[in-house]
């Protein structure tokens, strides 16, 4: 008896030990599910406000946002100087700290939206975008330098040679937004890409404390 008049017998049972096309396609179908699910969960991940704070961690809201030292790749005149310390611009205005890297697809997708919102809001906050690139397998200070040229962006940004920088901040996922207010603590943090509307909702929040 051939596999397709077992997958149509009249009881609707398959024999045991004769071959069926089922038991091919069963488990091709859970294995395409699976995919499709993880498919999904990082779609979600890479667009949505996860406010990965844990309590009693370094950078959890309300803390003083810590400190590094930067490498600018441009905007030495808005920070005041090519290599600084993160410290150097509290005190001024709120600060959107921008954690990015060259090599990483969602970073290049928001980062118009950042540029527009630098614009409309510079005398506001402060964007600034630091490449993490060489600690996260997504790219050199190079590429990184490469792609702010490419896409025409010019708020400040820089790179760190701080390893610490992960860890200190808790970057879970690129790219990562931490806004700090003026008095430099942290008021809040989005892991993930996000757009203009979702900025200037955060950073009026921020304003209006």
């Amino acid at each position: 008896m051939s596999a397709d008049s077992e997958d149509n017998q009249p009881n609707g049972k398959i024999a045991v030990g004769q071959p069926s096309k089922l038991r091919f396609l069963i488990p091709l179908a859970l294995v395409l599910m699976a995919a499709l699910i993880a498919c999904s969960s990082s779609a979600d991940s890479g667009s949505s406000n996860v406010n990965s704070f844990d309590d009693g961690d370094s950078s959890s809201p309300g803390d003083l946002a810590p400190n590094f030292a930067i490498t600018m790749f441009q905007g030495q005149d808005v920070v005041g100087g090519q290599v600084i310390n993160f410290h150097d611009l509290v005190g001024e205005r709120p600060i959107v700290l921008n954690f990015w890297a060259g090599l990483c697809p969602p970073c290049r997708a928001e980062m118009p939206d950042l540029q527009e919102f630098h614009e409309k809001f510079q005398d506001r906050a402060l964007v600034l975008g630091i490449d993490l690139g060489q600690f996260t397998g997504l790219g050199t200070p190079s590429e990184g330098q490469e792609l702010l040229e490419e896409l025409g962006v010019s708020y400040p940004a820089g790179y760190t040679n701080d390893a610490n920088i992960v860890k200190d901040y808790k970057v879970l996922g690129m790219p990562t937004t931490v806004f700090i207010d003026a008095q430099g603590e942290i008021f809040n943090k989005w892991t993930g890409a996000l757009n203009g509307e979702i900025l200037e909702e955060k950073t009026l929040e921020m304003l209006n404390q």
